[in-house]
């Protein structure tokens, strides 16, 4: 057995720990669809922000960063931006706020808000709908493929069995009951249950990192690394050429390198970047991190929850990363090259566990890992099935059904997700294959309409339906036409197709409702081309000012990304005991504190002022009226 017996007794109890919790609540989650989904917009920020943190602290993803960094080193950190994992400083610096000003329940619905409800409006909330369906289908997938080949290392039986002709490994009968437990308290909980347990994973991973950095930082010296790793592994900076050649220390990794088709950094961080700004232009995609959004108090809370996110998720998670990834290139190096290339790199993660982890502290890893991925699983499988209830079943077959209709549809929409996904996992070929569609595949498709509907009034909703229509058949198609190529080098063209889709649909139909487009601008308030709505709103309110922080906001894009890095690249330089360039990275890290306390967080405090003076005054108003009828 792989366990002892501790470790396996920490697993289980925290498991039924998790889903007894989710049954206790969920007669508090199940009053209606806003209690369900949004958890009544009544959870504190702060709960939301370590929530959505631990959402992003999935098993697959730590697989896949482990790998990246055993592989390409502190040249690693660049590569989450292919997510783009920075689309949380546009976040906290501007969209949160926005996004949160519409009070709606879910990203379909905010179509509505933003282009009416017109036939193109309907178009734009059907394909916004499928598109949330199928990012959700493949993130699951994606999370499938990760938990099973995780959780195989670990456990002794064998779970294969025949389905006729049809073989289910073992690792995919581990993945099957553990996606199965995390469904269960997810349907019974909502909102409430996800973001509960989420905490509480949260805490537990944040233990185990701080466990695992110390066993790393401990456990290898500087010069131990040195002899490891091959010329340019410990520097950030690049060329246009990767140059880490591994002969001789691991020559396996080469031919990884060449299969992930890194070896043009230069190109490949280019793309990052152009990726990056379209993607976070765009917003969150209809999934978990918007659901977060909108569950938020006011548009305050909002921003204050995604800047929690960086703060709390960074420095514990690379801790963990940067720790196994040594501990495995100085004490398994000479093993994996004399495995030649039969090594499975994505399993770098679980094999680190297994060897390094002490008993005890690897059952509460274990378990926090564990916890890490229901979190993520759960938090998807409770923001999918709002789009199925809400916007498919409540817009246009049921209106008028009961609270518990609605509620047990959700249950019936989650397992029918939750099956599919899983199918599409027993086809995944590997994270990185998975992670490279989704981030510059799927996403691509996503990025064009969703930058135009901020930014320009002239966009309508036939070009919305264009551009996301021609968006999700090319990211389809053309990584299937294009097999020899990797996702990230398709993105341009995906990106060009959804910008044709989107100007068909503008050029020919007309923009839509004045009046719909003048409520849209008046409480979201983005900036942009909107010069013609502004007009005609000053004509009715001179008072009216418009949004003019367009610089500042950029600005503090700026200085956030650099901000943001500083919380990846501290852990890594104290793993790798490079004490001059961590003494650097934290003096940076409080430059870029400074500058966003002064033209970020001031004024963001100045909006709560007014918001909590505004609440006062409408409270006094209704007071007053009150007195005044019972005098009266």
């Amino acid at each position: 057995m792989n366990l002892a017996t501790i470790d396996i007794v920490i697993i289980l109890g925290y498991i039924l720990i998790t889903v007894l919790f989710g049954l206790y609540v969920s007669k508090k989650a199940s009053k209606n669809l806003k209690s369900y989904f949004l958890g009544s917009n009544e959870i504190p920020w702060y709960y939301l922000g370590l929530s959505n943190a631990s959402g992003m602290f999935d098993i697959s993803g730590t697989m896949w960063a482990v790998t990246i960094m055993f592989v390409y080193g502190l040249k690693s950190a660049w590569l989450p931006w292919s997510w783009p994992v920075w689309n949380q400083v546009f976040m906290f610096v501007f969209l949160a706020a926005w996004l949160r000003r519409s009070n709606v329940m879910t990203g379909a619905q905010w179509i509505t808000y933003r282009f009416g409800d017109g036939f193109g409006a309907k178009l734009s909330h059907i394909i916004v709908t499928i598109f949330a369906i199928i990012s959700t289908l493949g993130f699951m997938a994606y999370f499938f493929e990760g938990i099973g080949k995780f959780v195989v290392i670990f456990f002794p039986w064998d779970l294969s069995f025949h389905i006729g002709s049809l073989l289910i490994l073992s690792e995919q009968s581990y993945a099957l009951i553990i996606i199965g437990i995390t469904t269960l308290y997810t349907l019974k909980g909502g909102m409430y249950s996800v973001v509960a347990t989420e905490v509480l994973q949260f805490i537990i991973m944040t233990i185990s990192c701080l466990v695992i950095g110390y066993i790393a930082f401990n456990a290898i010296s500087h010069e131990q690394i040195e002899a490891a790793v091959p010329n340019n592994w410990k520097d950030l900076s690049f060329g246009m050429n990767l140059d880490i050649d591994w002969t001789g220390y691991i020559d396996s990794v080469n031919q990884k390198i060449e299969k992930d088709g890194f070896s043009l950094f230069g190109f490949l961080f280019m793309m990052m970047i152009f990726k990056g700004i379209f993607a976070s232009l765009a917003g969150p995609v209809p999934s978990y991190d918007m659901q977060r959004v909108l569950s938020t108090k006011n548009e305050v809370e909002a921003s204050k929850m995604s800047a929690l996110t960086i703060v709390v998720l960074s420095i514990p998670r690379y801790l963990m990363i940067t720790g196994f990834a040594v501990l495995c290139l100085v004490y398994m190096g000479p093993e994996l090259q004399a495995m030649g290339s039969g090594f499975d790199f994505e399993t770098i993660l679980p094999e680190a566990i297994q060897r390094f982890v002490p008993i005890g502290v690897k059952g509460l890893l274990l378990a926090g890992l564990l916890a890490a991925f229901m979190g993520t699983f759960a938090a998807f499988v409770n923001a999918a099935p709002a789009y199925i209830v809400n916007d498919i079943y409540k817009k246009y077959i049921n209106p008028n059904a009961s609270n518990k209709t609605y509620i047990r549809y959700s249950y019936l929409s989650s397992v029918l997700l939750v099956v599919v996904g899983v199918i599409g996992g027993f086809f995944a070929s590997s994270i990185n294959a998975l992670t490279m569609w989704l981030t510059f595949g799927l996403y691509g498709g996503y990025a064009a309409a969703n930058v135009l509907k901020w930014t320009w009034w002239r966009f309508n909703s036939y070009g919305y339906f264009g551009g996301m229509l021609a968006g999700l058949i090319a990211s389809t198609v053309l990584p299937e036409l294009f097999s020899e190529i990797s996702s990230i080098y398709l993105f341009p063209y995906v990106l060009v197709i959804s910008f044709i889709g989107c100007f068909i649909g503008i050029y020919l139909f007309k923009s839509d409702n004045k009046e719909v487009l003048k409520h849209f601008y008046k409480t979201t308030k983005p900036w942009g081309f909107w010069k013609p709505i502004i007009k005609e709103i000053q004509n009715e309110d001179p008072t009216f000012i418009p949004n003019k922080s367009f610089k500042l906001d950029i600005f503090n894009c700026i200085v956030g990304i650099i901000w943001q890095m500083t919380f990846v690249l501290s852990p890594m330089y104290l793993i790798l005991k490079e004490y001059n360039s961590l003494y650097i990275v934290i003096g940076i890290m409080v430059t870029t504190s400074l500058i966003l306390k002064k033209t970020w967080y001031d004024r963001l405090h100045l909006k709560q002022v007014n918001i909590n003076t505004f609440k006062e005054i409408k409270s006094n108003e209704t007071t007053l009226e009150r007195e005044t009828k019972r005098v009266s």
